[in-house]
């Protein structure tokens, strides 16, 4: 019998999550599905939550203050949450919900045993599952003691820690209910979890089960460990018995409390092999009925299980949609274009159009399928021999998985597969004018697109994008233009092997690039120097940008002595690098030229820490330094047997190295050129659809696709619902980490850098720019809040063409993701910076502000001291 304030539980399901919470509709679902059990109980609904919140006018008042709170106000939001919490527990439940409670109590058993459990509506969701973030409490006896815990449940929808969780989800605390699930209190043998993918790795093939005696608190609070197994087709691949020493029991009269076990029971399995076997059988049949991986709590009643709840595991990375069942390989895209943040669904799709290689899309990001490279003993060599050169941490995490029997078929070669990279040299001639003619193609490229693109509009517009986007792929998969940066990288590796081979000498090439000409990212970065020169002399302008907060600020500029200079110098850098901003593979991120504020911490930056011409003298310092290096190299050679031979391959090589490796960064500059604009051109469809009426605001369209994009422009209507489903999972999506190697079965592959010749302690990375330096770490995760001196070294998840600025402040390089030939790597040999990329937890492994050294020829980061604690 329902009520308007209490609904049975067989009575529900995920259709009336607003109703009952994530909680309490799940167990709904669950008790339908066949042959699993769910203790008795009935739900009090969020309507009666809501008719509380009615009686107590101070709690919407106290929740609006809430709502204006910054989430880093840890004093605020702790007393605000603590003052709601005491009003609703203060708050009598009105008489009429009381009524219907006990009268629920009644039917299952007044006097008997019940969880009183929390149910948000913002809880176990596909893209939150809020674990932990409201309270229940066990073995309650008696409608008074149900009553005071109904209200202890709505209280903790204000706990600190929810209150935080919803803050850094985006989700309004004004917009989440709370309802509570009451079940007969089940008294279990053995409790415990069930993940049927495994949490740690992720692979959806492995369930993992953690069991302990007793009640499942003791486990969830950390007071025991448990025993842990894992299973893969019905069988126990891996176990670990735990030794439990205690276990929280039911009270007889009421509550709980953690009891010692028995010494000669303590290092007992809690279940059997079978039990074990089943428990999975029966998580199985759940997770297929709700379609993902779950989070289930269990108990073991009589040789029987309860499920008492079962929420999405939402912190698996997802895994690439296919159309069979063979296994597939899959290689982020991400780390090769250093950007592993999210991107949304139009910045993923016009990547996809304009990308040479097909591409699958997984978590906001993009993978390629390496696995018929993987297959052939040719192409697999080939491949793990270019992934090896660029990241030896991929080519580690893909022979992982090649050395499990039977997950890459082997399949005999198709056909011949053209010399490794680094075998014989590129056909084209070391001739600085092939340079010069592919740039001014480029340019010309272009030009062209604007004038084309100027009179496109409407569905017209689209189709022509569609043609642009193929000219697109074929000038990025230009011969001429490929062959130019494989002989810039080719001679790279080979002056680093053979100078090695021959010297003794690491990472040679690392100083032969120093300030190496038409390195249009390296320019990028100088020029912000040549900025900085404009805006120094005027101190009234230096003051003006220092309380900037607006991005029309250039036009404010021409109020103050000398703005009108700044004001050129700035509109003048923006006309030639406006496109670039971080990571700017994806569409959507806000370029230079919409935010120009981004670029006002590194001028800033630059005006205090250098003098007048820093830029030319660097480059000059540079280019000097390169060429000792070459005379000193090249002296050495010549005193080896067969010296003469030597310098003079050495030198041919140093030639085309200076003449190509430039030209390395100038297509992905063209890739950004025209970016911006096709942007420039959607976002003008984009305003017309919002002065039609047809969106809300013009960024929407960031979460449509460029094909729904092109529907919404012809059809002028949008799915509301689906630009909101969107911005939801793109901020699940951005608590994510993405792995470097995937599998189709979801296990994110690692791999690591298998060295023993570092100190004990130190970070282990992959040498990418030669030299040793020490100084203060700065970890800086956002270029627009950098606030770099000289001497510090930049500690960073990632960095793009965008982070250039920033190079040519800091005296060395640390990243999480990279390999020797992107970006960041590049631009570091360039300035001379000393760089360890690809060490895994850079960014939290060490503290900002902490001295640091960089061994930059070895590969590795030594902590050496001080630095603030990072926040808990």
């Amino acid at each position: 019998m329902n009520g308007p304030y209490v609904l049975d539980l067989e009575d529900v399901d995920v259709g009336r999550i607003e109703d009952v919470g994530g909680k309490g509709a799940h167990l709904g679902a669950l008790s339908r599905i066949d042959g699993v059990r769910v203790p008795d109980g009935f739900c009090v609904t969020t309507d009666a939550f809501r008719r509380l919140r009615a009686e107590a006018p101070s709690i919407d008042e106290q929740l609006e203050g809430l709502a204006c709170l910054e989430s880093d106000d840890r004093e605020a939001v702790r007393t605000l949450s603590a003052q709601l919490r005491r009003t609703i527990e203060e708050t009598a439940v009105p008489g009429d919900i009381a009524a219907e409670i006990t009268g629920a109590l009644a039917r299952f058993g007044e006097q008997a045993a019940y969880a009183v459990r929390s149910s948000a509506t913002a809880e176990d969701l596909p893209t939150a599952s809020f674990a932990g973030q409201q309270d229940t409490y066990l073995n309650v006896m008696g409608p008074a003691a149900v009553l005071q815990h109904v209200r202890r449940c709505w209280a903790s929808l204000f706990t600190e820690r929810a209150v935080t969780y919803r803050q850094r989800n985006g989700i309004d605390h004004r917009a989440v209910h709370m309802a509570v699930v009451v079940q007969r209190m089940v008294v279990p043998e053995a409790s415990g979890i069930l993940f049927t993918a495994d949490p740690v790795s992720g692979n959806r093939k492995v369930a993992t089960v953690d069991a302990g005696f007793g009640l499942g608190e003791a486990l969830v609070s950390g007071l025991v460990n448990p025993d842990v197994y894992k299973v893969r087709d019905g069988e126990i691949v891996d176990r670990a018995i735990a030794v439990k020493q205690r276990a929280v029991r039911a009270l007889p009269g009421g509550g709980t409390r953690d009891v010692a076990v028995d010494a000669a029971r303590q290092q007992e399995p809690a279940l059997t092999d079978a039990q074990v076997v089943r428990l999975v059988r029966l998580g199985r049949r759940i997770e297929e009925h709700f379609g993902r991986p779950q989070d289930i709590e269990w108990c073991l009643v009589d040789d029987g299980f309860r499920i008492v709840q079962s929420r999405p595991v939402t912190t698996l990375f997802p895994v690439p949609e296919r159309d069979d069942e063979d296994n597939h390989v899959y290689i982020s895209v991400g780390h090769q274009q250093m950007m592993t943040d999210p991107m949304k669904p139009l910045g993923l799709s016009v990547w996809r159009l304009t990308a040479m290689t097909p591409m699958h899309e997984a978590g906001g990001r993009l993978f390629v399928d390496a696995t018929a490279r993987l297959a052939s003993p040719a192409s697999r060599a080939a491949l793990l021999d270019l992934v090896g050169r660029g990241d030896p941490v991929i080519r580690d995490a893909l022979e992982t998985i090649l050395d499990r029997d039977g997950f890459v078929p082997s399949l005999p070669d198709t056909g011949p597969v053209g010399p490794p990279p680094g075998g014989a040299p590129a056909p084209i001639a070391t001739d600085p004018a092939v340079v010069t003619e592919l740039v001014e193609r480029n340019r010309a490229d272009v030009a062209a697109l604007k004038r084309a693109i100027r009179t496109k509009t409407g569905p017209a517009l689209f189709d022509f994008l569609l043609e642009a986007f193929q000219e697109h792929k074929r000038a990025l998969g230009d011969r001429r233009s490929m062959q130019a940066i494989m002989a810039g990288m080719e001679a790279t590796w080979w002056l680093n092997d053979s100078l090695q081979e021959w010297l003794g000498e690491k990472n040679a090439a690392d100083t032969l690039t120093l300030s190496a000409p038409g390195n249009i990212t390296s320019e990028m970065g100088l020029d912000l120097l040549d900025v900085a020169d404009a805006i120094r002399p005027h101190k009234d302008v230096v003051a003006f940008l220092q309380g900037v907060e607006d991005d029309d600020f250039l036009d404010e500029l021409g109020k103050f002595e000398g703005g009108t200079e700044a004001r050129e110098a700035i509109g003048a850098y923006l006309d030639r690098y406006g496109m670039r901003c971080v990571g700017e593979i994806d569409i959507t991120r806000p370029r230079w030229s919409e935010r120009p504020t981004t670029l006002l911490p590194v001028i800033l930056d630059h005006v205090r820490n250098f003098g007048p011409g820093a830029a030319g003298q660097r480059f000059e310092r540079g280019r000097k330094k390169a060429r000792q290096k070459e005379q000193e190299v090249l002296s050495r050679l010549r005193a080896l047997p067969d010296g003469e031979s030597k310098a003079a391959e050495a030198k041919r090589t140093i030639d085309r190295l200076r003449t190509f490796i430039g030209y390395r960064e100038y297509p992905k500059y063209g890739i950004i050129s025209r970016y911006f604009v096709y942007k420039q051109a959607l976002m003008g469809e984009a305003e017309g659809l919002v002065r039609d009426g047809v969106l809300t605001e013009a960024e929407d369209v960031f979460y449509l696709t460029f094909q729904e994009f092109h529907d919404a422009v012809r059809s002028r209507r949008v799915d509301d619902d689906l630009v909101r489903r969107r911005k939801e999972e793109f901020r699940s999506y951005e608590a994510l980490t993405p792995p470097r190697v995937l599998t189709s079965e979801g296990e994110a592959v690692s791999g690591a850098h298998r060295r023993d010749d570092v100190p004990d302690g130190a970070l282990t990375g992959l040498a990418v720019s030669a030299g040793t330096v020490e100084g203060r770490a700065r970890v800086v995760l956002d270029m627009a809040e950098a606030d770099l001196e000289a001497g510090d070294i930049l500690v960073t998840a990632f960095t793009d063409p965008s982070w250039s600025p920033l190079f040519v402040g800091i005296a060395g390089l640390v990243t999480e993701v990279g390999g020797l030939m992107t970006h960041g790597a590049v631009i570091a040999r360039e300035y001379g910076l000393p760089a360890v990329v690809g060490v895994e937890g850079a960014t939290r492994l060490i503290r900002d502000g902490q001295r640091i050294r960089v061994h930059g020829s070895e590969g590795y980061v030594e902590i050496l001291s001080g630095g603030e604690q990072p926040p808990a």
